[in-house]
């Protein structure tokens, strides 16, 4: 896999998601290791699970803990948490 390339193409998928079109100019082709890193679209689902964010639109009724419980049980992981409320918008 060209990882390069792949991060350039991750790059223009945010600029398009943005609304944003400019030309980037690429001085020279280098080739780089996974070890120091992974495009986010590429990432296994082990990083994301151990690294990332789970957004969950929190419904009235069910407590931010009960939630927390739910997304532990659904990942199989034994630590999850929640950064703030979870009660929805009024």
């Amino acid at each position: 896999m060209d990882i390069t390339s792949e991060g350039l193409n991750f790059i223009h998928s945010l600029d398009n998601f943005g609304g944003v079109n400019r030309k980037w100019l690429v001085r020279r082709d280098e080739t780089t290791s996974e070890k120091y890193g992974t495009i986010p679209t590429l990432r296994p689902l082990n990083q994301l699970l151990d690294y990332g964010v789970v957004v969950v639109d929190k419904p009235p009724g069910p407590s931010s803990h009960e939630v927390v419980a739910w997304v532990k049980e659904m990942l199989n992981v034994s630590k999850a948490g929640h950064g703030g409320t979870l009660e929805p918008y009024q």
